[in-house]
């Protein structure tokens, strides 16, 4: 059973920072191309990074340039580090699979960014 489970988001002052990790199980992570995504209130589920299992990465250009994902394929963890967070970026963050995995979400990591 594939499972994803996301920790580290917060409260956080615009221009802030956090880390989120995501500590995967029940896939082959080392071959498996991994994605942070996000859902604000009202709005669809949305990719915002994503890592090969090469680690080459991509990001959504509201992000760019701010947030980095990276992997430690021996820990089986992706982690996402947000800076300058906006209050635009508050969301409840999620790591999937890229493609997604539609049964694997996982219960996702609260993101409020607001002073």
């Amino acid at each position: 059973q594939v499972q994803f489970v996301e920790s580290g988001g917060g409260l956080v002052q615009p221009g802030g920072s956090l880390r989120l990790s995501c500590a995967a199980s029940g896939i082959v992570f080392s071959t498996a191309a991994m994605g942070w995504y996000r859902q604000a209130p009202g709005k669809q589920r949305e990719l915002v990074a994503k890592i090969t299992s090469g680690g080459r990465t991509n990001y959504a250009d509201s992000v760019k340039g701010r947030f980095t994902i990276s992997r430690d394929n021996a820990k089986k963890t992706v982690y996402l580090q947000m800076n300058t967070l906006k209050p635009e970026d508050t969301a409840v963050y999620y790591c999937n699979s890229d493609p997604a995995l539609r049964g694997a979400w996982g219960q996702g990591t609260q993101v409020t960014v607001s002073s």
